[in-house]
């Protein structure tokens, strides 16, 4: 009896794996429609906060990606080739870890966007960091390809109201607003 519930237990949450990956992979696809943007949040990147002498100007004064989190940035970039996507518009928070996630996807070059920094540490940035963001969504062409954005948690928490794991993301429609519509969520391998 034992036996048989063990394995009804292995089934079922292999079951659940394989259907959680293909949903996320369906997620990805969406990504290729024209007028999509992917709200990425780094990838793993050991600690928490930024360090007391934190630079912006100097990646050896912050968190950066470990290898893991290397490994997931390139992972993300090949399941997005799978998805159809050989290319894409990348921004990035200047964080040295947000940019060198989106450099490792090998989708384009990047471009810094201080919208995208975080304000975990620096509250009293958070409205206006949050604006700027909302207006370059806002012009974002509704009928352009991929957008991909590079960030942090807080970031994606002010717009989704939910978090996401380091190299996951959410995916939006763009509408012509500061905000657009949420599509679906993404999460590492």
């Amino acid at each position: 009896m034992v036996d048989r519930f063990a394995a009804a237990w292995v089934a079922l949450t292999l079951a659940f794996a394989s259907g959680l990956a293909a949903a996320q992979e369906s997620t990805l696809d969406a990504l290729a429609e024209p007028g999509r943007v992917l709200l990425l949040r780094h990838a793993r990147a050991p600690g928490y906060g930024d360090p007391p002498e934190f630079r912006l100007d100097a990646c050896d004064t912050q968190r950066n990606l470990d290898e893991v989190g290397r490994k997931q940035a390139r992972r993300l970039g090949e399941r997005l080739r799978a998805a159809g996507i050989d290319r894409a518009k990348l921004y990035s928070s200047q964080w040295c870890r947000c940019l060198e996630t989106a450099r490792l996807l090998d989708l384009g070059p990047v471009e810094p966007l201080p919208a995208l920094n975080s304000f975990f540490q620096r509250r009293r940035q958070r409205g206006e960091r949050l604006a700027a963001l909302r207006r370059m969504l806002a012009a974002l062409p509704q009928d352009g390809p991929p957008t991909i954005m590079v960030t942090h948690q807080v970031t994606i928490s002010a717009l989704t109201g939910g978090g996401t794991p380091s190299g996951g993301g959410s995916i939006f429609a763009l509408n012509g607003t500061g905000e657009p519509t949420l599509l679906g969520h993404t999460a590492p391998d």
